[in-house]
């Protein structure tokens, strides 16, 4: 029994209860969908809700009457062995061994499905992640939002929402006037303006456009006179960067549905309808020459300065009009995710979201990433030799790999401040997390290998009784709870949650291969006992693919 047919049979219960009057409630009252989840103590069973505790004060009894009556008309329910009534209205379910045993079956042949759910179906997304600012490679914080970004895009599509995985392209502003004169400077042999880019790569680029202008019959760019030679050095500069970024994010395996240009906001005319419309729901005014959002109607601190005095549309102008533009193109919700740096941002753009008369937190989300560190040889890693002054997703990519370091990155709450040790992740051992998972699939194929070579065949038996063994209880418990961790973990936009649920279960997985053997042991004959077992490992390996797919990560074959 999977946890979705398990919760299928408690709202079955409970509405043959509404329908005959046992519970005094509105048909509607009952949730689509019974969260069922593993009690944190094995002894309490199988699966517990407690939905009894939200519904019985509804129905006009208390919490523990209805669970007991909730009880009662589940017991006799197929493949329930027993129902617990415990504290205030806990129902604790143990399955019957049979029907727990099934789930190995059913995963494996649910395939690269299981897991998959529709808690979020309906939902339009739109995540916006990286936009990293195309003066230069991507920074470690940007890699971070790289990993957790494209994972969290996946659990979302798994829990049934509709993702668009969206990149703001940053090329409207001061900074990228500042990248264009620090390309001029280095072509010119000067030295790199006070307040512009430095490292290899501004040299690199500035050497590229050079050569590619020749190539293309153009002059030589430092020919020209310096507001056109910083135009050209702006427009290919740009445009050789962002390639690079967008290259080096896609050898990540991370791709983006959009590429949205912030300049494009500006020369559509964006800005202009997106202040149109909240002029039209009196929520802009002017004062001292500029033309304010009232941005303090909405919970902000201040109000803000949209256009400025000088007729330049402000920073949040560009704010404005991109949401309004997300929203324009059906998209019911809208995630943001920033670094540490913009945490100030969050009260004017939730201020912006309820302007439009839009709900915050709900059409809008923000999500707020920490800054990481990291560590080789007990010192921390500071520089890049390219960049000069930061860390880039080519140092951590060359240090440990693809795989280490997106599982390194979104293992952790975003939220929290990241320490990665370099010297771990490059290590064959059980301390390693990503080496720890990987692994336990490489051994689940291994352990079907040598089955098959032993002549044991999932199609010629399968009888779910026969795994009742204590580490067989403990590994279907956690295959089949994965379920419930996706659908969580999207829900709480926290796809750490999936890494942690994969290191534990390659831990139960260790263990029952170190007590249940698969293959047969010298003259013993092949029987339904190894089958089943080999059905039990096969699902194993199946939700520990699933898993690291989520993350983006290889389950190999072979380690």
């Amino acid at each position: 029994m999977t946890p979705a047919e398990l919760s299928e049979a408690l709202r079955a219960a409970l509405m043959a209860a509404v329908d005959d009057g046992t519970f005094a409630l509105d048909p509607a009252d009952v949730p689509a969908h019974v969260r069922v989840e593993r009690p944190r103590q094995r002894e309490h069973g199988d699966w517990s809700t407690n939905v009894a505790m939200q519904l019985g004060k509804k129905a006009g009894t208390s919490p523990r009457g209805f669970a007991e009556e909730l009880a009662r008309r589940l017991t006799d329910h197929p493949g329930v062995a027993k129902v617990d009534v415990a504290g205030p209205g806990f129902l604790n379910i143990t399955l019957d061994t049979a029907a727990a045993g099934e789930l190995a079956r059913a995963v494996v042949d649910a395939g690269s499905a299981y897991g998959r759910g529709t808690v979020l179906a309906g939902e339009h997304i739109n995540l916006e992640f990286v936009s990293a600012n195309p003066t230069g490679p991507i920074h470690i914080g940007g890699v971070r939002w790289a990993a957790v970004g494209d994972s969290l895009a996946r659990l979302l599509q798994a829990a049934g929402a509709d993702v668009t995985r969206e990149y703001y392209f940053n090329d409207h502003g001061e900074q990228i006037d500042r990248f264009a004169r620090s390309l001029l400077a280095r072509a010119m042999g000067a030295d790199a303006p006070e307040d512009g880019y430095g490292g290899q790569y501004i040299s690199d680029i500035a050497d590229s456009v050079i050569a590619a202008a020749l190539v293309d019959g153009q002059p030589d760019p430092r020919t020209l006179p310096e507001s056109e030679a910083q135009e050209v050095f702006r427009s290919r500069g740009v445009d050789q960067m962002f390639g690079e970024i967008k290259a080096k994010l896609h050898d990540f395996r991370v791709d983006f549905d959009v590429y949205f240009h912030e300049d494009s906001l500006h020369e559509s005319g964006a800005v202009e309808r997106a202040v149109a419309r909240l002029r039209g729901l009196d929520h802009i005014y002017e004062a001292d020459g500029a033309t304010w959002l009232r941005t303090t109607d909405f919970g902000d601190d201040k109000d803000r300065v949209i256009i400025k005095s000088d007729g330049n549309a402000a920073y949040i102008a560009g704010d404005l009009a991109y949401y309004l533009d997300k929203r324009e193109r059906g998209f019911n919700r809208v995630i943001i995710m920033l670094g540490a740096d913009h945490h100030g941002y969050i009260g004017r753009m939730m201020a912006m979201c309820a302007a439009f008369g839009d709900t915050p937190w709900v059409n809008l989300e923000i999500l707020i990433g920490q800054m990481v560190n990291l560590v080789k040889d007990g010192e921390p890693v500071r520089m890049s030799k390219r960049a000069g002054n930061i860390v880039t997703i080519d140092d951590l990519v060359d240090a440990v790999g693809i795989d280490a370091a997106r599982y390194a990155l979104a293992r952790s709450a975003a939220s929290s401040t990241l320490d990665i040790d370099l010297d771990l992740l490059v290590t064959a051992t059980n301390d390693n997390p990503v080496f720890y998972v990987q692994y336990a699939h490489a051994r689940t194929v291994n352990v079907a290998r040598n089955a098959a070579e032993a002549g044991v065949d999932r199609a010629d038996g399968f009888d779910a009784a026969l795994l009742d063994h204590p580490s067989e209880s403990v590994l279907l418990g956690q295959i089949a709870g994965f379920p419930g961790v996706v659908a969580h973990a999207a829900e709480l936009r926290e796809p750490h949650r999936v890494a942690r649920y994969l290191e534990e279960l390659a831990g139960s997985y260790h263990k029952w291969y170190d007590q249940r053997r698969v293959a047969p042991f010298g003259d013993e004959v092949v029987s339904d006992t190894h089958r089943t077992r080999l059905w039990l490992n096969d699902a194993t390996r199946q939700v520990l693919a699933n898993g690291l797919d989520l993350l983006g990560v290889s389950a190999p074959e072979r380690m």
